[in-house]
């Protein structure tokens, strides 16, 4: 199994870095989860990814534990 960092980016306009934060966390859960990610392997080659929400939806629902090929 590969490792991969996920990298969400969003511009929040605050005083202080934690209310930055705090906004994004409030954003996180009141709105629908976000589409648009960096994503850096273990090499640190990055990809921009855009998912289609309705399969991103569809694999939220899955609990992808119990796929063996995860063990």
């Amino acid at each position: 199994m590969h490792k991969f960092t996920v990298i969400l980016t969003s511009t929040f306009e605050a005083d202080t870095a934690e209310e930055a934060a705090l906004l994004m966390y409030q954003a996180l859960t009141r709105a629908p989860a976000p589409l648009q990610y960096l994503v850096r392997d273990e090499s640190m080659v990055a990809t921009d990814l855009t998912l289609d929400r309705e399969k991103a939806d569809e694999f939220a629902e899955i609990d992808h534990t119990a796929d063996p090929g995860n063990w």
